[in-house]
């Protein structure tokens, strides 16, 4: 049982009790200190919530919450977080309750809706660590990026569900999954744009399998539920802890942007040299050993690989093997462009620049060989009564070609 005065205990008011569907007797009943109709109510078997003043109580089963004794609760006043004490289960924290006090009647009755949380940040990333012993617990970090609540009043079921993420000037540049569930529900935005194409090599591009942080800004939430859309603006700011500037902040994503760039050429020329040599050769597959022509294609297939070799490493090891090709120094300068999102040093800006020239130089290699030796393999392939190698679409052909060997 749980009771209310509002007199200052001159009478009381009955609130909770198994007729409420609440299980185990009360050990700790607290108000919210932001919206006094929010109450948490910790009994023998778990944690009750009720959003109208004891009226009406919902068991709390967030995050797989067991029913278990819940002995105390503490509210964090700064970070609006409740922690919870319990009775074998150790400490549970409920992070950020501004989603649940701004639930309401009016609010419940909706088929969906966007919930307010508290202020997003981008936190400084850290690097480093230590190698902890046995029986060492370490809790978990709160979510890198922003979290986006909504309710349902029901569970989804037919038709799309999907959530975007908009700019300032209504460009799409992200799409999550929307949980389908009912009741209140949580979404993590990462904040990151997608990691960059990278062309294959003998070894992972480690620093590019991410993409930079978005800027700090105004973006849109979209929600799409079958024919329903709604929409909530969200702000991205600053850690209040960063020594550097928004626009600081913009001459990073600038430069990334510019290195994300350069490895989607990269990989355009990769793949479509990549495409020629698989198609070369499988054109002359089938041509006996000693045929000239298929010699021809083998020669030319060679000059195609010693392009790509300029592009990218093809032995493992890195700078153990003293094979560093154009991708792996760009991998190098977009991680350390990575590594610090304050402004970038010249010689960072600068070396971007000269790979990106180097590039240029591989490129326009690749572009005056194959305008040179292409139209003379093919003219010895139509010789032979074989299909001529057509430079549209002989990166997609070529691709599928060599996966399928």
């Amino acid at each position: 049982w749980a009771y209310r005065t509002e007199d200052f205990g001159r009478t009381w008011q009955r609130i909770a009790g198994p007729g409420q569907g609440i299980r185990g007797y009360a050990h700790v009943i607290k108000e919210d200190p932001v919206n006094a109709n929010v109450l948490y109510l910790g009994t023998e078997f778990g944690l009750w919530i009720s959003i109208d003043r004891g009226a009406t109580w919902a068991e709390f089963k967030g995050g797989n919450f067991p029913s278990v004794a819940v002995r105390d609760l503490a509210i964090q006043a700064r970070d609006n977080d409740l922690v919870i004490a319990t009775h074998g289960r150790g400490i549970w924290i409920v992070d950020d309750l501004t989603p649940l006090r701004a639930l309401s009647t009016e609010l419940l009755a909706r088929d969906v809706a966007f919930l307010p949380g508290r202020p997003i940040q981008q936190r400084i990333r850290g690097n480093g660590g230590w190698v902890n012993g046995d029986a060492v617990f370490v809790g978990a970090n709160p979510p890198d990026g922003a979290v986006i609540n909504y309710y349902q009043r029901t569970r989804h079921v037919f038709g799309r569900m999907k959530i975007e993420i908009l700019d300032s000037a209504g460009k799409v540049v992200d799409t999550l999954s929307a949980s389908k569930r009912k009741g209140i529900n949580r979404v993590v935005w990462s904040m990151q744009t997608k990691a960059p194409r990278v062309p294959t090599a003998a070894q992972a591009a480690f620093s590019a399998a991410f993409g930079p942080r978005v800027l700090p800004g105004e973006y849109t939430v979209r929600l799409t539920k079958g024919e329903q859309v709604i929409e909530q603006k969200l702000v991205v700011g600053l850690d209040r802890r960063a020594t550097f500037t928004v626009d600081d902040r913009k001459a990073q994503f600038d430069a990334a942007m510019h290195a994300h760039a350069v490895f989607g050429r990269m990989t355009d020329l990769a793949d479509r040299l990549n495409g020629l040599k698989a198609l070369a050769l499988a054109r002359t597959g089938a041509l006996p050993a000693g045929d000239p022509v298929k010699a021809q294609a083998a020669k030319f297939a060679d000059g195609i690989d010693a392009l790509r070799k300029e592009i990218v490493a093809t032995k493992e090891g890195g700078a153990i093997t003293g094979e560093e090709r154009l991708r792996e120094h760009l991998d190098q300068a977009y991680g350390a462009l990575m590594s610090y999102e304050g402004r970038p040093g010249d010689y960072q800006v600068a070396r971007i620049e000269a790979l990106e020239a180097e590039l240029k130089a591989v490129e326009d290699r690749a572009a005056a060989f194959i305008a040179s030796d292409l139209p003379k393999l093919n003219q010895a392939l139509q010789g032979k009564g074989l299909e001529a190698i057509a430079m549209a679409g002989a990166e997609a052909d070529g691709a599928r070609l060599a996966a399928a060997q």
